[in-house]
């Protein structure tokens, strides 16, 4: 089988360049090699930093009023082709298409909250603080920024950032995981169909080369990363110690506490929903159900019986979970399960055997539950990025509370109860940057911000909504004094902004 070479876009046209250095791109539901990916030298990181820093100039000069048309004309574009790049999605990450589908709509979210950059980059003003002096604030862009995104969502978490960097008035050098790369050069077409200068949005592809050159870049003026917690540590650093505004969000073990008043099918619709959904390959997937006693053994039960009736396979064929994204991760994962059953955790449900409905060389593991896990097992302390949930029996919600606040993650938590005083008051004491009461993945709308809090996040600044513009500009203030007023002469027209 032939495999289509990918490449990185760059001033809008295609690179035309030789690649030194090449991976390969596979399908997690056969196994198959069906795409050779180039990966940037420094010096092709360079050309696509010098692009869009000469771009950022014109760029960041057009009218507000012109921007927002390019963000409504490509908000258009990408729910128009929703469905094509979820299935792009889905041929190289695994996913189920209903999912990515979901992926690319919570992403257009973001979209439709650019698009009123307008009044999101208003400032403020006031009149005649001394005698006949003025003062207002404006926000500007920074220039060219860089958007380092992972694997686990190669639509949704580009279109966190790339939107609001560009509706502020800034040019993007993206660099998309390796693993499932052709989604963000899909949607970097839709910005030049849309209307948006060449140059503007730049697409290079590869590994920690170009990463490293994008943190050293000179030019190079802010940088958003989402990834693990150790390499979202190491862009903070290095990208900070070269002078950048750097947002770097890092890892995760999100909890969901479950209290002894809980509707148990409630929770357990949504301990599976949230354990489960994309493979456990989200940074928002609870991975620790923290069961307060007497729950834990009618709370399981349910789980199992749901967990019974799920169907993994190609995502293409309507099953409800995919593969994980490559025999790598896959391995990886099931070395953590065979771990949990070595440390002395209860293997509730088994998912290393299948069925599964897929190619034979497809990188299967089925969702996977453990119960009596202690806090000092692997499978609890580790970030397993896969369907494995691990249910953690506790006597109180002091100690629920406890355990999850000792945890060196702070990126999602659940509450399920129907305990209203229970429930505000763990979202007072919690130490976490997103807190869902009876909603198991609180991931926020467009317009807040995302992002957690500890190991979760390095930098002062969340991903999207007021946060995002503040991140994606920068501050000016104006003292003014003007004499006499102006005549700008006689215009009978009806007014017209450009």
């Amino acid at each position: 089988m032939s495999t289509e070479r990918i490449t990185h876009l760059i001033g809008g046209t295609p690179w035309t360049g030789v690649s030194e250095r090449t991976s390969k791109v596979y399908n997690p539901a056969t196994g198959e090699a069906t795409g050779e990916l180039d990966l940037a030298s420094a010096a092709t990181v360079d050309e696509a930093v010098k692009v869009a820093h000469d771009a950022s100039r014109a760029w960041g000069r057009t009218s507000l009023t012109k921007r927002a048309q390019v963000l409504f004309a490509f908000r258009e574009l990408l729910n128009e082709r929703k469905e094509k790049i979820a299935a792009l999605i889905t041929a190289e990450h695994g996913k189920v298409l209903s999912d990515a589908l979901g992926e690319v709509t919570r992403g257009l979210e973001v979209v439709e909250f650019a698009c009123g950059i307008p009044h999101l980059m208003k400032g403020g003003f006031s009149e005649n603080v001394s005698t006949n002096v003025d003062v207002y604030s404006i926000r500007q862009p920074l220039g060219a920024v860089a958007v380092i995104s992972p694997f686990n969502f190669p639509a949704m978490v580009p279109l966190w950032f790339v939107p609001i960097a560009v509706a502020c008035g800034n040019s993007v050098v993206i660099k998309p995981s390796e693993k499932d790369p052709s989604a963000v050069n899909a949607v970097a077409a839709l910005w030049k169909e849309a209307g948006l200068p060449d140059g503007v949005m730049n697409v290079v592809h590869g590994d920690k080369e170009a990463v490293d050159r994008l943190l050293e870049h000179p030019d190079i003026k802010a940088v958003s990363f989402v990834g693990s917690t150790p390499i979202a540590r190491y862009v903070y650093e290095t990208g900070t110690a070269h002078g950048k505004r750097v947002q770097a969000l890092g890892g995760a073990k999100n909890h969901m506490v479950v209290l002894p008043d809980a509707d148990l099918d409630l929770a357990a619709d949504a301990a599976v929903n949230a354990g489960f959904g994309s493979a456990g390959e989200r940074c928002m997937a609870i991975s620790a159900l923290i069961a307060v006693e007497p729950v834990a053994d009618d709370l399981i039960e349910k789980i199992r019986t749901r967990m019974a009736t799920l169907k993994t396979g190609d995502g293409t064929r309507g099953c409800d979970m995919g593969p994980l994204v490559t025999g790598a991760h896959r391995d990886k994962v099931v070395g953590y399960v065979e771990a949990g059953v070595t440390e002395g955790a209860e293997l509730a449900v088994d998912g290393r055997e299948g069925p599964f409905d897929g190619g034979d060389d497809g990188f299967w593991l089925g969702p996977t539950l453990f119960d009596k896990v202690t806090p000092d097992m692997s499978i609890y302390t580790d970030e397993i990025f896969g369907p494995v949930l691990s249910v953690v029996r506790v006597p109180s919600y002091d100690a629920a509370l406890d355990l999850v606040n000792s945890n060196p993650y702070g990126n999602g938590t659940a509450i399920f109860t129907n305990d209203g005083g229970a429930a505000r008051r763990y979202q007072t004491e919690v130490e976490v940057g997103m807190v869902g009461v009876n909603v198991p993945i609180p991931v926020p709308m467009a317009y807040y911000s995302f992002g957690g809090w500890k190991n979760s996040l390095f930098g002062d600044t969340h991903a999207h909504g007021a946060e995002g513009v503040h991140f994606f500009t920068r501050g000016k203030v104006i003292t003014s004094r003007w004499l006499d007023p102006s005549h700008g002469g006689l215009n009978l027209g009806f007014p017209t902004h450009d």
